[in-house]
């Protein structure tokens, strides 16, 4: 017989697949590393069971404690499944900003989930950040994980992430395209990539709003660059300790609508449901096309599942309050443009049909 122990012995090793329509106009090879294949649906997984058991070894978190942690969802979850299997407490902050799916989902499995305002700054006493660390000054026998600093997210993908890509692409990538947000999982999979080949590109996607991009480009932190924005999962108002500037060779800004515009896309066009981070990822990629060429193999990683955003990107209404949904409608090819035009026509007639049965 074949099986697990539990969950947790199911995290990583996801697949490569490659892309097809989208890419279409690059002459390079572009895979995606699917990380929604792992059991929280998100490469957050990783980390979560990382930090967990670094904190075990290290004697920072005790049998029967709460684990404390600000997170976007993502770590949470991942979080949430090893504390569900090792018997600990759960107490999450997150952002006012964040699909409703995400925090119904880390309830689902027996968390606290404090929701905190997104328009303060970091080090304002509402914010997730300090929120977080606040409880675990007060609560006994706690550990706050700190995903932004703690360096265990970091270890987690140069021992697992960067490890699989190289074995999966035979050594032969040329380029990574991550999106960035706590900067572990750039930093630690380009760490294990470039130490066996320092000649492969590593590119960040940023989103308007965030630090990133200026800080790497000029070692100014600007806070005339930090507005409110609606992506997910990128992007900071702070520079954690997890972004290793040095590994990242370029970071590539994306704006809400079209990260919004190419995760729908990625579900029509390639078959792959993914989340708002994901779409920014794969628009990024393609801003860069005219950096590629035919001998190239790049991985751009897709982080968590599209079942977060439903409510949110894949949800026409909340397109249309954000003003994103005429532009999408407008990126669609011509036979999308025939399906749209067909379910519009279709759902008019619903009340008739409805009347005649």
């Amino acid at each position: 017989m074949k099986y697990y122990n539990n969950i947790l012995e199911t995290i990583g090793n996801t697949p490569l697949i490659k892309l097809n329509t989208l890419v279409k106009d690059i002459p390079a090879l572009v895979l995606a590393k699917v990380d929604y294949f792992n059991p929280g649906q998100s490469i957050k997984d990783r980390i979560g069971l990382k930090m967990v058991e670094d904190a075990e070894k290290s004697g920072a978190l005790q049998p029967g404690g709460t684990i404390i942690e600000c997170t976007s969802g993502n770590t949470g979850m991942g979080i949430a499944l090893a504390a569900v299997i090792k018997g600990y407490n759960c107490i999450f902050t997150t952002s006012d900003k964040q699909s409703r799916a995400k925090l119904d989902i880390l309830r689902a499995f027996g968390a606290h989930v404090i929701v905190c305002p997104t328009n303060v700054a970091p080090e304002d006493p509402e914010s997730y950040y300090s929120v977080a660390e606040r409880l675990s000054e007060e609560i006994p026998n706690s550990f706050w994980c700190n995903q932004y600093d703690n360096l265990s997210n970091t270890e987690a993908h140069y021992e697992s992430t960067g490890p699989e890509i190289w074995k999966q692409t035979d050594g032969k990538i040329t380029h990574l395209v991550a999106g960035v947000g706590t900067g572990g999982t750039i930093s630690g999979t380009a760490k294990y990539l470039k130490e066996r080949n320092p000649n492969i590109k590593v590119w960040g996607i940023d989103t308007y709003g965030s630090v990133f991009k200026k800080y790497h480009e000029t070692g100014v932190f600007d806070k005339e660059e930090i507005y409110p924005y609606i992506t997910e999962g990128i992007g900071e108002d702070i520079i954690p300790k997890n972004v290793n500037f040095d590994l990242i060779d370029h970071f590539e800004k994306v704006t809400d609508v079209d990260g919004a515009i190419f995760t729908r896309k990625l579900a029509q066009e390639e078959g792959i449901f993914v989340g708002y981070s994901c779409g920014s990822a794969m628009a990024g990629l393609l801003q860069l096309a005219d950096k590629f060429n035919e001998d190239d193999i790049v991985v751009v990683i897709f982080h968590d599942h599209g079942s977060r955003y439903v409510a949110k990107v894949f949800n026409d209404t909340w397109m249309a309050e954000n003003n994103f949904l005429s532009q999408y409608e407008k990126s669609l090819s011509d036979h999308q443009k025939e399906a749209l035009s067909f379910k519009s026509s279709f759902e008019k007639l619903i009340p008739e049909v409805c009347n005649w049965i």
